[in-house]
């Protein structure tokens, strides 16, 4: 019997979950946006006391690898990392667009769509990512600014499903009949079991020393503009 714990922060929802073989034994989540330092700790911690109660050992963590939130995947990978190197057990990521399309995938009945996860990356820029009903890559990531022209080409020969964060944007700009709309698909931690699992058993773990999240921007730190000018607050 395989145990993984699954993190995932890279957006809104702070949440993880137990899985053995793939099922999902617990889960705790909260989608406040912005307590994922404060909160993930506590559910690491009932999960874990969770696996201890039902007689299981930790073999994985599994967390989500971005596309996300600068701060949110810092937290998660950090925790992750912090994990695994404790308990000498493996690293598995999982792309949080790859999340999203597993998420979307009972909800789409045509067998020859393509599903189309988008993060809002602010303005009119998503990063995304193209699959098919397999979950294999049919479009690669790429930070896309969307207009009227986006997937012009895809959309004349194929139906599409787009969902995610960025999604809402276009709604307003694709005009095709063969673009079509999914609301509240949104990354959780129960959500990761089946393909963390699948990553176990195909033992695609990754290096804990050099493994980086994929973030939807470069953080750059700033000071407030009134300690620039040398003013303080009044």
């Amino acid at each position: 019997m395989t145990t993984i714990l699954c993190i995932e922060t890279s957006g809104r929802t702070c949440s993880v979950a137990l899985s053995t073989d793939g099922t999902m034994v617990f889960e705790k989540s909260d989608s406040c946006g912005q307590a994922h330092s404060r909160l993930l700790h506590p559910f690491i911690q009932d999960a874990l006391d969770q696996a201890k109660s039902l007689g299981l050992r930790l073999d994985a963590v599994a967390v989500s690898a971005g596309p996300g939130s600068y701060t949110g995947l810092r937290i998660g990978v950090s925790a992750a990392k912090g994990l695994c190197y404790a308990l000498d057990i493996p690293l598995l990521t999982i792309s949080t667009l790859e999340l999203l399309a597993f998420t979307a995938l009972p909800r789409i009945a045509d067998t020859n769509a393509l599903l189309c996860p988008m993060i809002d990356a602010r303005r009119m820029e998503v990063y995304t990512a193209m699959y098919d009903k397999q979950l294999q890559i049919h479009s690669p990531l790429a930070a896309v600014v969307i207009d009227e022209h986006s997937f012009e080409d895809t959309l004349a020969s194929s139906f599409v499903c787009f969902f995610g964060s960025g999604a809402e944007k276009c709604k307003r700009v694709f005009t095709s009949s063969h673009a079509m709309f999914l609301d509240d698909i949104d990354t959780e931690a129960r959500n990761m079991c089946v393909p963390a699992q699948k990553r176990w058993e195909e033992k695609q773990n990754v290096d804990i020393a050099y493994f980086e999240p994929h973030y939807l921007k470069d953080f750059v730190a700033s000071r407030p503009r009134n300690k620039v000018l040398g003013q303080s607050e009044r």
